[in-house]
């Protein structure tokens, strides 16, 4: 079976930024798996400065650990 993460390295800081956007999304679908249930509260949050800000934290929180994951992309060279 193949890992839908096999690995935290990411080329480049833009690249780890998308995959801590990814790992915020698939945390949203194992919590609630029901894709109706997701459609039917996103209106909700789409609209709640809380939310997306809860949101950023979560992606920031990601990236932080993909960035040290990465060495802070080891000497940028």
């Amino acid at each position: 079976m193949t890992s839908w993460l096999p690995t935290l390295i990411t080329a480049t800081p833009e690249e780890g930024y998308d995959l801590a956007v990814k790992l915020a999304r698939i945390a949203v679908k194992k919590t609630q798996p029901d894709a109706d249930i997701r459609d039917r509260l996103r209106p909700e949050y789409a609209e709640d400065a809380d939310s997306l800000i809860a949101v950023s934290q979560v992606v920031a929180t990601h990236f932080a650990t993909i960035s040290a994951a990465n060495g802070y992309w080891r000497d940028a060279s």
